[in-house]
Parts: structure tokens; sequence; C-alpha cells
């Protein structure tokens, strides 16, 4: 029914592994091949591409569905419809940024004190001339294919670039110097495609698996038994999403309890259950939390 792209490159592998986490998962020759498949019924064709093309791509209606940053929607300016932030990226769940840096020792403090004809490199040219128009600074904006922090000082004195943890400005010697544009993935379709009721329903369905999957992570399942005498003081203690899940068990002198708790902190909180007279305590992974 739906022709899904994905995007290749550095969100790759974070695309992946959360699909296959929503129980989609993408399956193909090899890492090198563009073409892919999932074994879903509401999907029958898949490709990895760049994100850079997606938006257009998914503009022109060559695809239904896909996945790629805001940055990238953005830069296009495509008219696509997003179902929905996904808010993962190569190496946390943060966004990442489109910034302007400049060298460490650059006299510039503002976009504004930018000298007329500075030479900036970027992956998002129209992106960037937006902005500088709206600065009113006249620059000489090159096109960057790759590696453009490597560009400064000596072919170019600024940059507008992805930062995700700003390590690699840092390395390089750079600072930031003004924020374009935050950007999380986004889960977009084709405008014709989303308003067909039957590809639309389907295009929920996977947004539904994909933002569930990706809100269970960081999240466990806490199961335990504890005596009548000692409910009270474990319900204080143990956290939950709304309230824990309370259960008598046979025999009346006991009650099972559940509840979904951060992974963070569990390291703490089965000793301070126990203390409380928790037993027979088990922690268990989630794969998804619908709603």
């Amino acid at each position: 029914m739906l022709s899904l792209v994905l995007p290749k490159g550095s969100l790759e592998k974070a695309t992946f592994e959360l699909f296959n986490a929503a129980d989609l998962t993408v399956r193909r020759a090899s890492d090198r091949d563009y073409r892919a498949s999932i074994d879903d019924p509401r999907i029958d064709r898949v490709r990895v591409l760049r994100p850079q093309e997606i938006p257009t791509y998914l503009e022109q209606g060559l695809f239904d569905l896909g996945i790629t940053g805001r940055d990238w929607i953005t830069e296009t300016d495509a008219d696509v419809v997003s179902l929905g932030e996904l808010k993962y990226s190569k190496a946390t769940s943060n966004p990442v940024r489109v910034i302007m840096a400049v060298p460490n020792d650059a006299p510039w403090q503002t976009v504004s004190d930018l000298p007329e004809g500075v030479r900036i490199s970027t992956e998002f040219p129209a992106l960037t001339e937006r902005f500088l128009a709206k600065h009113g600074v006249k620059a000489r904006v090159v096109p960057s294919y790759g590696a453009t922090e490597a560009k400064v000082p000596d072919i170019v004195d600024a940059i507008v670039d992805l930062t995700e943890t700003g390590s690699s400005l840092r390395k390089n010697g750079l600072r930031i110097l003004d924020t374009l544009l935050t950007s999380y993935t986004e889960l977009v379709a084709n405008r014709e495609a989303y308003e067909d009721a039957d590809k639309r329903a389907a295009m929920e369905d996977i947004a539904l698996l994909l933002q569930g999957a990706i809100r269970a992570r960081g999240n466990v399942l806490l199961k335990l038994n504890v005596e009548n005498g000692a409910l009270q003081g474990v319900l204080d203690i143990i956290p939950s999403m709304s309230s824990p899940t309370v259960t008598p068990l046979a025999g009346g002198e006991m009650h099972a309890v559940e509840s979904v708790v951060a992974k963070h902190g569990v390291n703490t909180l089965i000793p301070a259950l126990k203390a409380a007279g928790a037993r027979d305590i088990l922690e268990i992974p989630i794969s998804k939390i619908v709603d």
C-alpha cells in the first residue's frame, strides 16, 4: 500500500534500530543496498536514500511516506505533511541544531557583526541565504559537500552546519555565533497520499508503532509482591506513569504491584523497595508504550 523512504548516512543505524523496536524490521541484502523490505502488509516498497533528497521526492509523489529532518524540509521548502516528530538522532534523543560557527579568535560576536563579503561554507545554502537576508548581511555562501568544519579558516571565514553535542566544533576550534534552526527527525508524507483515507490510516498505524517504541526507551516494567501491611510503604516509594497496578493475590495476605519506571535510577529503587517490604521483584524490558 505505502512506498517508504528511509534516510541513509548518519541517521541510518538509529532509524533501523527504531523500526526494529517497532516490529517493522528493515531487511536488505547489504549495507550498501538502496532497496529494502519490511514484512508488513501496509508497506510494499522501501528505499534508503540521502535525507536531503527525501523531502523533494515526497513532495513530487515518488514516495508516500518517509523520514527526514526538519532541517532538510526547511532547506528544500518542500510541501509535505508532518505526522509528528520522532525524537531520536544519531547520538542522543536531543534535537540537532543548524548553527553558524566562527573561529574562537574571530572578532564577531553576533551575526550582524559579519562584514560584507564574508565567506560562509554550508550544506544548507538556501536556509543560510534566507537567514543572512533577515539580518541584512551580504555574504558569499559557498555550497559544501562534506567536511564543512575543516574549511575554516583557510577556505572560508565561517560555516553553517549541523551539531548535536558541539564536540566536533570545539575540537576544530570553533564557537557558535547563532542558531538558525532546531531540528528533530520527522515522519512526513506526500500530501496527496495523506488525503487518501486508506493510506492515511496505514501511515497513522506506523506512526503509532514508532512513537510507542521511542516512548518505551529508558523505561522498564517492575513487578513485585508485597504483604498487605507493607503495601502503602511500597506505593509511597515506587514511581509510575499514572498510578501503579495493584492486584490482590490468592489467600488475601499479599498484593502484586506493577509499575513502569525510568531505567535510570532503578539501581537504587530496587533496594529501597526491598527494604520497604517488597519481594519477588522482576525488572522487565519494554518494547513499546502506547497510550
